[in-house]
């Protein structure tokens, strides 16, 4: 991935490793193969459902970095419950059988529903190609991860109603985020023909998905917003905005991607069942954690809510991040950031933190994990952060001075 308006050779068109793209994944199951991201917690990959529509939940997920080339074995595979072929609903979580690479970026989801109208950063594995002449469909050289923008024009709802319910194929609303492939043109301005949501694109930096981009995903502001599953060349009666009529990923051509705001509830509570050893009571909550002698392990840090909820589907948040005391983000512990949202039925949630191993014989070392902005509840008068401490135990032998 991905079809871009300039050719694959362009450089502007390439997710080199160490530019931020790390934790974009190639996912393969079956023999077949796709593309997804790994998530903010570091132990698994959120992609397409449609990759394991051969029937297999094996898979193996191929990291390049910074560091290298790694692939590694899934240990487990979760579809979402109401995935059809049709594309609705359509995430897999793929857990990792052993730690991700330390160089793999972990990306956290975009949460809010102003992402309608943002430019969006496409990354993937796809073939590459240009909106002239589609997607390579020969092409046969090796993996490349490409970027490429585009904006996310509307929801699938807007299309569908813009068609007079048209579609053969639907998605419950505001749960996709569409985008076109536009080359500057009116004539190939698919959602503007079609809909009357005309924009002439961004450019050279326009692209647009294609085979094996399958649940790649697209960032706003660094964040997964959306994840790869078609793309679709429409038409209605005499208008056919498609370059080349042909379904390869071409200028006039639109794709769609699912909505993480909108599925951020499944994402994060299927994450949470799957952490190990997780304490579901401060009593159980662990405050040294040995360090481990390579990859990495969790550290927890348990999160309460003991109100009352004005409403029971109110949903509740707070913002966290990690910060240095004596242990270093990087070499000690891998540093989060992001919002945690206790969902109706929830009081209590875990945040997990990587704590990487190693064989050096050195002090205990601690960090800290800062809660600030209360949505829904309070830490009490007059308090704005609550602070909590994890203290990396040294298991490795030998005298510190």
């Amino acid at each position: 991935m991905v079809t871009t308006v300039t050719s694959f050779t362009d450089l502007r068109n390439r997710a080199l490793p160490g530019e931020g793209y790390d934790g974009v994944v190639r996912v393969s199951s079956g023999g077949y193969y796709g593309t997804g991201v790994l998530l903010y917690d570091g132990q698994a990959v959120l992609t397409a459902a449609h990759l394991f529509d051969h029937g297999s939940l094996s898979a193996s997920v191929r990291f390049e970095t910074s560091s290298g080339i790694q692939t590694v074995s899934a240990s487990s595979v979760l579809v979402h419950p109401l995935y059809n072929q049709n594309g609705s609903s359509d995430l897999a979580l793929v857990w990792l059988g052993q730690s991700a690479p330390l160089t793999a970026e972990r990306y956290t989801l975009y949460r809010d529903s102003n992402d309608i109208g943002q430019v969006a950063t496409l990354v993937g594995y796809g073939l590459p190609g240009s909106g002239a002449t589609g997607a390579l469909s020969g092409y046969a050289a090796g993996d490349l991860r490409l970027k490429a923008e585009n904006r996310m024009d509307v929801d699938f709802g807007t299309l569908q109603s813009g068609l007079w319910n048209s579609l053969s194929w639907s998605a419950p609303a505001g749960s996709q985020l569409l985008a076109d492939f536009d080359d500057g043109t009116v004539g190939h301005d698919a959602l503007g023909m079609l809909i009357n949501r005309f924009n002439a694109g961004l450019g050279l930096d326009e692209g647009l998905i294609a085979p094996g981009d399958s649940g790649g995903p697209a960032f706003i502001n660094g964040k997964v917003a959306g994840i790869a599953t078609y793309t679709a060349s429409l038409y209605e009666g005499s208008t056919h905005p498609d370059i080349d009529s042909e379904l390869n990923s071409s200028f006039g051509e639109l794709a769609a991607w699912q909505r993480v705001s909108y599925y951020q509830q499944w994402i994060d509570q299927s994450l949470r069942a799957y952490y190990p050893d997780a304490p579901t009571k401060p009593e159980e909550v662990k405050k040294a954690v040995p360090e481990g002698s390579s990859g990495t392990t969790l550290a927890y840090f348990l999160l309460q809510f003991t109100g009352v909820r004005s409403d029971p589907n109110e949903i509740l948040s707070v913002d966290f991040a990690t910060r240095d005391g004596t242990a270093t983000a990087g070499q000690d512990y891998v540093a989060v950031h992001g919002t945690l949202k206790l969902y109706p039925g929830e009081n209590q949630a875990v945040i997990p933190v990587e704590i990487i191993g190693d064989t050096t014989p050195e002090a205990d070392e601690n960090f800290y994990l800062d809660v600030t902005h209360p949505v829904g509840g309070s830490f009490g008068d007059g308090v704005v952060q609550l602070t909590a401490v994890r203290t990396i135990v040294n298991d490795d032998g030998g005298a510190v001075a």
